[in-house]
């Protein structure tokens, strides 16, 4: 069993009052429940045992929504006093709404003695926290945070799911700037780390990749073991000084590795490898393609292995597994062989896309792009290099949208269609596709290119 989507009020562990109290401080301003069954931070998906925490933000504030939250929720903490306040409603005042959840959280965490996985890395997060959870699925009751919820809101709120009945915990921590890792760490209390990758993403507030790999090694400062990716000699190099003490697991293709893949065909679709383990081996068949997918399931199937999961359990959970929505999903379109992949994008998962999409090319190839956002001082260059990349690998047509998918664009030696939105991308694409064709389409979050296949 998995244990990812909120669970009925009877596998939930009950958070009290005087839990909230002695986590988080603050004073009692009415008294209704004194347990709740659940944390939420969003009065449209708050209900009955549910204590509505108001955050508030630089853009947002819940006090804006906490009668709302009141007429369906049990009980509320705020750090402004209420307009009036309700005899049947537990509200709790604190200085600070935020740190309130992440000092709920991470009292939580302490009540239960589980190991804790982290999961961090610039490239692979979601998906190799996915694959562990499945793996790890096979023999132990498994809470993760769902999606990618991996910042300083998201985790604690993950972490406030905890019941009695989970054993393993696997978070992914994402981190945009130095001591983030820092700080989701004194929340979970991580037992045992995986650190997927160091590349160019976030430099705006990283300023460069030096200081990324030094925020992603701030979790070696709390756990006994770390799984580590031995072909990112980058990352290698940064461990090495690190002073770390703990069990080192090391996986990968190229260099020597504790847990490494051999005799891999990357099929049209998923792929075929060969997985050691020590003196063992099994073959596995995944669904989810691209050799940086490979990686992601060594990276698992290591943390599968630490906590003695069968070789049998291991294969099936990475048959069965397929994929992360929005991230490299394959569809069929008339003919038309179509990558959606539009959850995110930074220099190196947008080269890998590239490469795989040309990989599986059987006609012409249109590359559907959008901004690779946050990168700083590095975004012009990053951009000229995947437009030469593209001429490289003999890209046949590039839509580009967004000024630097413009830039991009001087260095494509192929078809250009600059475009002002998604949608305008969709439409010139279903008017310019044909059979055989194969379609990559990439961008940041937040140049929303989902919407490139919304009407589809």
């Amino acid at each position: 069993m998995i244990y990812v989507e909120c669970p009925d009020k009877e596998d939930m562990g009950t958070l009290t009052t005087e839990d909230v109290t002695a986590a988080a401080g603050g004073y009692v301003l009415s008294g209704g429940a004194r347990s709740f069954t659940g944390v939420s931070t969003d009065s449209r998906r708050t209900k009955d045992g549910d204590l509505f925490i108001a955050l508030k933000g630089e853009r947002f504030d819940g006090h804006a929504f906490l009668d709302d939250a009141l007429d369906k929720c049990t009980g509320a903490i705020v750090e402004r006093q209420p307009r009036e306040l309700r005899r049947d409603r537990t509200i709790i005042y604190v200085k600070d709404t935020l740190k309130a959840l992440q000092d709920i959280a991470r009292y939580m965490r302490l009540k239960r003695d589980v190991p804790v996985i982290a999961v961090t890395g610039s490239n692979g997060k979601t998906t190799t926290k996915e694959l562990i959870a499945s793996i790890l699925g096979s023999d132990y009751r498994v809470l993760q945070n769902e999606g990618n919820l991996n910042n300083h809101i998201g985790l604690p709120l993950s972490l406030t799911k905890m019941s009695e009945k989970d054993e393993i915990v696997v978070l992914e921590m994402g981190a945009s700037a130095p001591g983030e890792i820092k700080a989701l760490c004194e929340i979970a209390q991580p037992t045992c780390g995986v650190i997927t990758n160091i590349g160019h993403a976030h430099l705006e507030g990283f300023r460069d990749i030096g200081t990324t790999r030094s925020t992603k090694l701030e979790l070696l400062d709390y756990v006994d073991t770390a799984v580590v990716n031995a072909d990112d000699l980058f990352l290698m190099e940064g461990f090495t000084g690190s002073g770390f003490r703990g069990l080192l697991i090391r996986y990968g293709i190229k260099n020597p590795a504790d847990i490494f893949a051999t005799d891999i065909q990357l099929l049209e679709k998923g792929s075929v490898f060969n997985l050691h383990f020590d003196e063992q081996q099994i073959r596995v068949n995944p669904q989810i393609s691209g050799m940086f997918n490979v990686l992601n399931i060594l990276a698992a199937a290591s943390v599968g292995r630490l906590f003695n999961i069968g070789l049998e359990g291991i294969r099936q959970a990475v048959n069965s597994f397929g994929g992360v929505p929005m991230r490299l999903e394959y569809k069929a379109l008339d003919g038309i062989t179509v990558i959606s992949d539009v959850y995110n994008a930074n220099p190196a998962s947008m080269e890998a896309a590239i490469a795989e999409i040309v990989r599986i090319r059987k006609g012409r190839v249109i590359a559907v792009l959008g901004d690779m956002l946050e990168l700083g001082n590095y975004q012009e260059e990053a951009h000229r290099k995947i437009g030469r990349l593209m001429s490289e690998h003999s890209v046949d047509i590039f839509i580009a949208f967004g000024p630097l998918m413009s830039v991009a664009a001087s260095e494509f030696h192929g078809v250009v269609h600059k475009v002002k939105s998604p949608e305008e991308a969709g439409r010139l694409l279903r008017e310019i596709w044909q059979q055989g064709d194969t379609v990559l389409i990439k961008g940041s979050r937040g140049m929303h290119m989902e919407k490139v296949l919304a009407d589809v």
